[in-house]
């Protein structure tokens, strides 16, 4: 099988591409390289933005998997205009010309943030999808967007992440759990905005495993999954990544508590990836400490400005003014 990732040389494709070619996939790579190459020795990759993809670029992949588009909230509210041309009109394009070339499945990397604020319940699939900030709205059109598309013979998977976390090559350190442990080890601290909102998290190894049991799930699958590792209050979170560094780096940690107003709070159900994809997740939050313990030596410059995307972004934006979108 031939499988096209955009945006593959990001965060999750830097990890999801050694797996799809240790089981024997031929994988191809559609990025800018905003963040540099950490990708196997040899992979091809199409430096193009998808906004400027032909139908002869997408002819003869089975598969695309569309990783690409801007990744959090700081992004998308620095530049909303970007955001949703990124988020909402690249994923729908690339998807709308893959079905005319014949692409048998396209896989879209949905976020959990288009919950919005959910009050102490446990939302799947189903539940209603109230975003109020940028990334959520334009993650949710499109989501909504590529879906339209599916027919018997184009099938479309699009996987709600929860926030994932932990290490790649690629690495990033603006993401909560990686945050926590960088200022756990540089600074001995960790500050908790906000107790009492929920997070589904997800391990970084587990989201890269859920990519390939929808790559490999019958061809007559198409929909929304909610793809998780776990839900976790911040004030839990806080605590497990503290007593993680403490177990193993022997170092001793101070906790801060803020009562900070969030308008973002879910927790959710992936039963029905379970069901149907066969996804079960196997890292909780210790889990993920213990790999970034282990490969603390690949990323210890915190400073590192590849490691925040939002850095990077506006950099690449004062040069250009023009930025584009396959990273």
């Amino acid at each position: 099988m031939k499988i096209l990732i955009a945006g593959g040389a990001g965060y999750v494709g830097s990890v999801l591409v050694p797996k799809l070619l240790d089981r024997g996939y031929e994988v191809d790579v559609l990025d800018l390289l905003w963040f540099g190459n950490h990708l196997p020795k040899g992979t091809k990759i199409i430096q193009k933005d998808i906004l400027n993809v032909t139908e002869d670029d997408l002819r003869g992949y089975d598969q695309i998997i569309f990783l690409a588009g801007l990744s959090n909230d700081p992004m998308a509210d620095y530049s909303p205009s970007k955001n949703f041309v990124s988020n909402a009109a690249g994923p729908v394009y690339l998807a709308y010309l893959a079905k005319r070339v014949g692409v048998k499945r396209f896989i879209y990397s949905g976020s959990c943030s288009v919950y919005g604020y959910t009050v102490n319940e446990l939302y799947d699939e189903t539940s209603p999808t109230t975003p109020v900030y940028p990334y959520g709205i334009s993650k949710l059109q499109g989501e909504t967007g590529v879906l339209q598309l599916v027919d018997p013979s184009f099938s479309v998977i699009a996987l709600r992440k929860g926030t994932i976390c932990g290490y790649s090559p690629r690495m990033r350190l603006d993401l909560v759990i990686n945050t926590m442990f960088k200022t756990a080890v540089s600074e001995r601290a960790i500050i908790v905005n906000n107790p009492a909102i929920w997070r589904p998290i997800l391990a970084i190894q587990d989201a890269a495993n859920a990519y390939i049991r929808s790559i490999e799930c019958s061809e007559s699958i198409s929909g929304i999954f909610n793809i998780a590792s776990g839900n976790y209050t911040l004030g839990e979170l806080g605590d497990s990544v503290r007593d993680g560094i403490r177990e193993y780096l022997k170092i001793k940690i101070k906790l801060t508590i803020k009562q900070v107003h969030d308008l973002r709070n879910y927790k959710v159900s992936w039963e029905k990836a379970v069901k149907t994809l066969s996804f079960k997740p196997q890292f909780d939050v210790r889990g993920i400490i213990r790999e970034l313990v282990e490969n603390q030596a690949r990323f210890s410059d915190f400073e590192n400005p590849a490691y925040y995307n939002i850095t990077t972004f506006k950099h690449l934006d004062a040069q250009t003014g023009a930025l584009t979108f396959a990273s």
